[in-house]
């Protein structure tokens, strides 16, 4: 009988960890979008490396997930006048999923000339790695 508790324990401790541990991820990436709009590059690294290593998470698997009234991180630095963090995505991300559509269907490019940003430091961060 002894056994049967004891293993259901554990099972129990496993399975509220796991839960537990998506929990703290989003937990970990709450206020990234804040950082972002205050162009707080020190941070976003910080908040990078602790997610990378506490998560095994780089910011590709993430950075999808994650939408800032709307837009996603490399937009909501755009629009915010972000440069620094702006750049730093713009690098961090791979050139692949820097050309495909996000989740309104529209490339980056393609946001950015509806936009009218076509001047802004980013967009030329983003001409150049693609």
């Amino acid at each position: 009988m002894l056994k049967i508790v004891k293993a259901s324990l554990v099972i129990a401790a496993a399975l509220g960890f796991s839960g537990m541990a998506q929990a703290n991820v989003n937990e970990a990436l709450a206020n990234i979008c804040t950082i972002v709009q205050a162009d707080d590059k020190g941070e976003l690294r910080k908040k990078m490396r602790a997610v990378e290593s506490d998560y095994r998470l780089k910011l590709k698997d993430y950075y999808t997930g994650i939408s800032c009234n709307g837009n996603s991180l490399i937009r909501t630095a755009m629009l915010a006048n972000a440069v620094d963090v702006g750049s730093l995505l713009v690098k961090k991300m791979p050139k692949s999923d820097l050309s495909a559509p996000e989740a309104d269907g529209k490339t980056l490019l393609a946001w950015v000339s509806e936009q009218g940003l076509e001047g802004n430091a980013i967009t030329a961060v983003v001409n150049s790695r693609l």
